[in-house]
């Protein structure tokens, strides 16, 4: 068998399609994202029941929860902490779970949707170190939504349109040293900011990206629909750029330095670091 390898430097992969083994009884829907645990097992968060699938990191399916709490999958954040934030997207809600699958906490109303209020049809969550969420609402709305990390609401920032600080699809979202950094997607481009919301520059070069994913060697990865990868350094400097071969419509990027991708009919693939 042929291996498949990507990347360039110190970043360089074998590729693993499809990742994860099924239970008995269980089938793929449309998947959004995955992210993993602080044991290293991954989260795949899927647009059927049940919503939540995880797999040991060889791909061997653990267990699933969620059925018939959440509507529409889209983003998907883990702390260090292990709690487990999802955007239900056509539902209009966060909500935090632990690792089990009970829900720890809820925000927005419920098949209320609001404009350019939390929410309408939220795309993404990140959790900042000191545990306040950042919302990307970008399908109905195009704006970025700040809360304490027990839900109460604190700030809201951005527009629809296309100059620094609007956003047309603010599709994808990140928090790292007291930035935050949001795929501006439909603009083809990242947008940073302060976590007051106050415009600090952007990076170009991307088809529509999709997901951004910071590492603990501050190296940011963004995926694109060209289908490709791209990594920079902070000061938004190309690191090596790599074709994936299925669209990553959400990334992560695991303990040991793995990258997970998921593709919405692609399912889930699996970047072992070399």
């Amino acid at each position: 068998m042929h291996k498949f390898i990507v990347g360039t430097g110190e970043y360089v992969y074998e590729v693993k399609h499809p990742f994860g083994m099924l239970s008995s009884g269980l089938s793929w829907g449309n998947i959004s994202h995955v992210a993993t645990d602080s044991s290293g097992n991954v989260y795949v968060y899927q647009r059927q029941d049940p919503p939540m699938l995880i797999f040991g990191s060889g791909g061997k399916c653990l267990d699933s929860w969620g059925n018939d709490q959440l509507m529409d999958a889209h983003g998907l954040f883990i702390t260090p902490d292990d709690e487990v934030f999802v955007c239900d997207r056509d539902a209009h809600q966060v909500v935090k779970y632990d690792l089990q699958g009970n829900i720890l906490l809820k925000i927005g109303n419920r098949d209320k949707p609001a404009l350019q209020k939390p929410f309408n049809h939220p795309a993404d969550i990140a959790v900042s170190s000191d545990g306040d969420i950042f919302v990307a609402d970008g399908y109905g709305n195009s704006c970025i939504h700040h809360f304490s990390s027990g839900g109460m609401h604190i700030k809201t920032w951005g527009s629809w349109g296309s100059d620094a600080g609007q956003f047309i699809t603010p599709h994808g979202i990140w928090v790292a040293d007291d930035h935050v950094y949001v795929c501006d997607r439909e603009n083809n481009r990242v947008q940073i900011f302060d976590t007051n919301g106050i415009y600090i520059t952007e990076w170009t070069g991307f088809f529509h990206p999709m997901d951004i994913f910071i590492d603990s060697e501050n190296v940011a990865f963004v995926t694109d629909q060209v289908p490709g990868m791209t990594m920079l350094d902070l000061e938004g400097n190309v690191i090596t750029r790599i074709r994936t071969p299925f669209n990553a419509h959400g990334i992560w990027i695991d303990i040991y330095g793995n990258m997970y991708s998921a593709g919405n009919e692609e399912l889930v693939t699996k970047y072992t670091r070399l």
